[in-house]
Formats: structure tokens, sequence, C-alpha cells
């Protein structure tokens, strides 16, 4: 026969079972718009500030303790496990809850006895709200899950300690709770749900104080994203004191069940449906939550950015300030040198600085002519400059295989380089992007001893003059092209040795590009065959075709096998291109247009030839006595040499292909200039090689992989 005291406490069990089977009714209700009305009517808050941090640390330690020891028992263990160290920081707990322990001793009894009493969970929760009314929407969840952590802090170290400790033993005999091990299948459904629900509970409080803590310099609570969470809060809040006292009349429910233990699978499905609740709502807050840290991380982006605006365009004493901030405020300021051994930034102070800011798929073509430069004509004093790596890398795809190739990049060269890419401030790089305008070809920034930036990018005068144009100013580059012309020296630099020679013996130079072997194959024999017909010294050289690196080698081979001409190699072909490239945007830098600019008509001619498929040729005697054209032109005149040979040999090689050329009538051609995207800027007007129409513009995007 049952004793009345086990008949009540059945009773007390049977109750708590109808708390949480209330739950399903009110799972839609509470969202509507008379809900929440009734929830913010509870919300009358006095100003008082509460340091909820030290406190959730503490429940935090509490509910992450008890967790694994519920998993560890359902699971057949024995004994207890300890899961976490105890990093609590007790002297900030005690001050945190020096006037809250009433409160949540308050909260516990509220709970404990609606859940006893079989109360509703609805009438619950607005009563710990109204409780609650005078505290922050944060404040609210923390005490009543501080309240939860002590209810079921305190069961769990009876059932925990009863099998070991006489105290806990005796204490459990008279709330006639249940062994846990020997009941485990049985409640396992329930305790895997209970603690789904507290994880949801802990992740959405956390949620909220985080929300709390948004520095409000960078985010207003008036605008959104921000605002939008405040709204979603009270809800969220309404819903984690309703799982406070779910929780709790589960625990509650255990009491009297130490013979009998009779349970529900819908009281753990009650529980499941809950958790998922409050886990959409954390996911929902945490969405809002990066919404949040991203408006932020964008001011302060632009914060930083105007900055170092105003720095960069600021006279200083020296260029230290602003090397300085190119880099993470929590970085520390160092760099490798040429011997890659860690320096101080300040080895850079006071000296001319090239900032050469690349990708990781800088060519080791273009590594080794800058090394040239760097470290070979550097015979003056007065050649006196550094050059910094400044790599730009996706963060968010940065993985092992692209630490490998910055190390790999770094390893060769022979220049200062930056630690690691991250080391770079991002709003550094904004500006690098926006106002400097990389994109993905190299620039190099020039910066003069007192940290002005002398031009945006000098890469290009350097690849055309080398280091006879330091300091590598716009000016200088501008007083250079005032004295420069279109001669057979500027077109190949020093590119070519045998060069100077070939211009005292007056030969005929030419200079051939394109990939189709048969064309090179008849255009070299019959044109040898024309200056042996004229007698005139031939020297014929092969420049390849940009970007075509691995068909050029094979072609390359070729040539050099059956000895149709001189052909140069890898390096040479790369740097003759890109000079011309450098040429183009140095004078579109420099505004020159098309129409008045000599120069920049025959390099836009030679880029629009290679930008074909076809073949292409240059002639010249001396050093600026000029014809060119593309592969069918040249080739189908020396094929006709008959019809030209008498005025050839009255005028000059030269001058008599020239008038041939002009001669011949291109109804149909179609004309490709190919440029890259570039921080130089792209021709607005760009007219036909062939015919001097303006030319259409099309964007293409390309990826060729030789």
């Amino acid at each position: 026969m049952a004793t009345p005291i086990s008949l009540s406490l059945s009773s007390l069990a049977s109750k708590s079972q109808q708390l949480v089977r209330n739950e399903r009714r009110m799972l839609a209700a509470s969202d509507d718009g008379a809900m929440m009305k009734q929830i913010q009517s509870t919300h009358a808050p006095d100003g008082r500030v509460v340091d909820v941090k030290p406190i959730l640390q503490v429940i935090d330690n509490v509910l992450h303790h008890i967790i694994p020891n519920i998993d560890h028992a359902m699971n057949g263990g024995t004994g207890h496990i300890d899961a976490l160290d105890d990093r609590t920081n007790s002297s900030a707990v005690d001050g945190a809850l020096d006037a809250l322990a009433y409160i949540v001793h308050k909260i516990c009894c509220e709970v404990s006895c609606k859940c006893s009493g079989g109360g509703d969970a609805h009438a619950t929760t607005m009563g710990i709200l109204n409780m609650l009314s005078s505290y922050s929407w944060d404040a609210k969840v923390v005490l009543t899950l501080a309240a939860f952590a002590v209810n079921f802090g305190e069961f769990w170290l009876i059932v925990q300690l009863c099998t070991s400790n006489s105290l806990a033993k005796s204490v459990a005999l008279l709330k006639q709770l249940p062994d846990i091990l020997e009941h485990s299948p049985t409640l396992k459904p329930h305790f895997d749900a209970l603690n789904k629900l507290i994880n949801a509970m802990i992740d959405v409080t956390k949620c909220i104080v985080e929300f709390t803590e948004l520095p409000s310099e960078f985010i207003s609570i008036d605008v959104p994203p921000l605002s939008t969470a405040m709204a979603h809060i009270p809800t969220a809040t309404y819903w984690i004191i309703w799982s406070v006292v779910a929780c709790a009349a589960q625990v509650t429910g255990l009491v009297g069940m130490r013979h009998e233990f009779i349970t529900s699978t819908s009281e753990a499905w009650e529980l499941s449906s809950l958790a998922h609740k409050v886990s959409s709502i954390h996911e929902h807050l945490q969405c809002l939550l990066r919404l949040c840290y991203q408006r932020i991380d964008e001011k302060k982006l632009l914060e930083a950015f105007e900055d170092f605006k105003r720095t960069i365009e600021t006279p200083q004493m020296d260029n230290l300030k602003i090397l300085l901030k190119i880099f993470r405020k929590e970085e520390t300021y160092y760099l490798l040198n040429p011997d890659k051994t860690k320096v101080l930034i300040d080895v850079l102070r006071r000296k001319h600085v090239l900032l050469l800011i690349s990708d990781l798929d800088i060519s080791h073509e273009e590594i080794r002519v800058l090394e040239a430069l760097y470290k070979g004509e550097r015979v003056s004093s007065e050649l006196n400059y550094e050059i910094l790596w400044l790599p730009i890398v996706d963060r968010s795809t940065w993985n092992d295989g692209y630490e490998q190739k910055f190390l790999s990049l770094q390893s060769i060269m022979s220049w200062y380089t930056v630690n690691h890419p991250f080391a770079i401030e991002p709003a550094v790089i904004k500006y690098i992007m926006e106002v400097w305008g990389f994109v993905k070809k190299p620039i190099a920034v020039t910066l003069d001893p007192q940290g002005k930036v002398l031009c945006p990018n000098a890469l290009n005068m350097m690849w055309i003059w080398g280091n006879s144009v330091f300091p590598f100013s716009s000016e200088k580059e501008e007083s250079f092209w005032k004295a420069e012309a279109w001669t057979l020296e500027l077109l190949v630099d020093r590119l070519e040795p045998n060069l100077p020679t070939w211009v005292n013996q007056q030969k005929v130079v030419c200079f051939y590009g394109g990939v189709q072997m048969e064309w090179i194959e008849s255009f070299t024999t019959v044109t040898k065959g024309v200056a042996k017909a004229l007698d005139i010294g031939l020297e014929m050289v092969y420049v390849g075709k940009n970007n075509a690196k691995e068909r050029v080698k094979k072609i390359t081979g070729l040539i050099k096998e059956k000895k149709l001409s001189h052909a140069w190699e890898d390096d040479n072909v790369w740097f003759f291109w890109n000079r011309l490239e450098s040429m183009l945007y140095s004078k579109t830098q420099h505004g020159k247009a098309i129409e008045n600019d000599f120069i920049k008509q025959e390099v836009m001619t030679l880029l629009a030839y290679d930008g074909s498929e076809n073949g292409w040729a240059v002639f010249f005697t001396g050093s600026d006595e000029m014809v060119r054209a593309n592969g069918e032109k040249v080739l189908s005149s020396m094929k006709s040499f008959d019809e030209w040979e008498k005025l050839a040999k009255q005028m000059g090689f030269i001058p008599a292909l020239r008038k041939h050329l002009e001669g011949i009538i291109d109804e149909h051609h179609c004309t490709r200039l190919i440029l890259p995207g570039n921080s130089g800027g792209i021709p607005e007007k760009v007219q036909c090689a062939e015919c001097g129409r303006p030319m259409e513009m099309y964007f293409m995007y390309r990826c060729c992989v030789e």
C-alpha cells in the first residue's frame, strides 16, 4: 500500500507532465502580435545595469559540467566526470551577484512552486517576466537561466553523489528520486532532449548578450540589422524562460519516481520540439549577428581607409608613419630582409621605397627582370631604393596550397617582403585597389623618403627605361617621354645584344611574331630570297607571342633546329611584350591621345597584330626607318616581290615595301587588341591598325593554361 507521501509525489509528477504538454498549444500563439504586446507590456526597465557576463560564465560552467555527466550515466558509465576546467573568476561573480542572489532565489522558488503545482507554463513565464520587469532583456534571460542552473545543479549533485555520500543518499531517499543507472533505458530519450534544449537555451542567451555588447560607435540600435535583432529579442527572451520552466518541470517530474517510473514518450517529443524552436531562434539571431558584425567591419574598414588616406595625403617628416599604417595594429612590425631574417620596419625609414603589389600569380620572369634592375645597375649612390613586396590575397579561400605558394615566391625575392599576407591592413588593401587601381597585374607604388607618393605605378617606366628614370616619379616619366621617339632602340631596348652591330653594318633588321609554324617557314624563306635578290644584309629575330609561353617555346626550338632565324628565350619574349604593354599604359596614364601620339599608335598596332592568331613583321633600317604589316600582307608582298623589285632597287627596301603595302586594299579583316586589366587604365578610343576606323570594345575573361 502506497504511503500518502508517495501518492502526493506521484501526483506531483503527473502535474509536471501536464505542464509540459501545454507547450504544444502555445508554440504558435506566442509569436503573434497580441502575444508580443503582452510580452512587451511586462518590460519597464529602470536603467539598472547588470554585469551578466560573469554570471553567464558560471551558468555555462554549471550546465556544461552536468551535460557530459548525464551522457556518461545514460550510456552506462559509473562515477562522474569533470568535463571542464573551472575558469570562473570568483571575485567578479561575487560582485555581479551581490545584489542579485535574492532575485535568483525568488525565481528558483517561483519555478519550483509552479512546476510542483502543475501550473500553466505560459502563466509561469509571464509571472517571471513581470517579476523581472525592471531588468534589461539580457539580464532577464541570464537571471532566469541562473535560477535553473541552481535547481538543476542541486538535483544533479544529489543524483551524482547518492551512491557514495550518505547525506546525498538520504536526500535522494526523501525526494524518492529514481536510480538513474537503473532507469537509463527509459530516461535516456528525456535527458537527450533535455540536453539539446539546455544547449539551445545557452546559445540563444549568449547571442542576446552579444547583441548588447556591440560597439555603438560603429552600429546604431535604430538601424537594421541591429534594430531588427532587438525587435526579436523579447520573443527570444520569452522562449528561453518558457524553456527553463519546461526543463524544470521535467526535473521536478522525477521526484517521487524511485520505485515506479512511469513516463510518456510525448514528453521527450515536446522537449525536442521546444529545442527545435529555440534552435531556430538561435539560427535567426546568429544570422542577424553576422550581419551586424559585417556592418561593424564595414564601418571600421571605412574609418581605417579614411585614416590611411589622410595620412598618405598629409606631408610627413619621413615615411615611417605611412609604412607602419600598412600593417594591422595587432601585428608586430617586422619584415623579412633579402637575407630572409626578421628586421623591424624601421630599416626602410627615410629611404626611397617601391611597394611591389601583386597577387600570388606574379610571374618568375617579372621577378627576374625586376631583380636585374634592383641588383644589377645600382652602382651610383643616388640609386638608393628598396623594394617591399605586399602580396594581396583572398583570405576567405586561403589554404595550405596558397601558403606554400607564398613561401616559394618569398624565397626567390631578393628584396624586403612581408612576413605574411594577412599582416597587411584590410583598409590598406581597399586603398590599393580603389585609389592605386590594383586589379591583378603587378604594380609598384613609389614612396619618397618623406612618404610622398611619386607614382602610383612605376613598373611601366622601369620596364621601359630601367633605373635611369629613378626616382621613378610621374614627372620624370613625363620628361623621358618628351625626349623619346619611335626607334628601334625603344622597341627592342637591350634585348638583342647583336643590334648595335647590325645597325652599324646598315643591315635590314626584321622582328616578327606569331605561332603558325607554316607561315613562319614561308615568311622567313621568301624574305631571305628577297634580301638575296636585292643584295642587302638581313637579320631576322623571332619574338614569339604574348601569353603563349609553351607554344612559343616549341616554335623557338623548331626555328633554331631549321636555322630559319634568330629566336629569343622565354625571359626576353616576356619582357618584349610586357614593355609594349607598359608603353601603352604609361602613355594612357599621362593622358596621351592616340591621334596625336605616333609612339602610342605604333605600340597599339603591334599589340593588335599580336591579338590575332596570324603572324606579323616589322622591318627597320638604321634606327628609325621602319615599315610593318600583318602576316598575310607581308607574306603576299614578299611572294609578289617581282611587282616592286624595280622600285626597291630605286628607293631602297623599306620605302618600296611601304609603298607596295599602301597599295594593297584589304576589304576584309578582323583586328583584335587584347589588353589585360591594369592600373594604367584602358584607352577609351582605339583605332584599327589596318584601316584606322574606331574599334568596338568588348569585355573578355580569359584563363590560358599552357
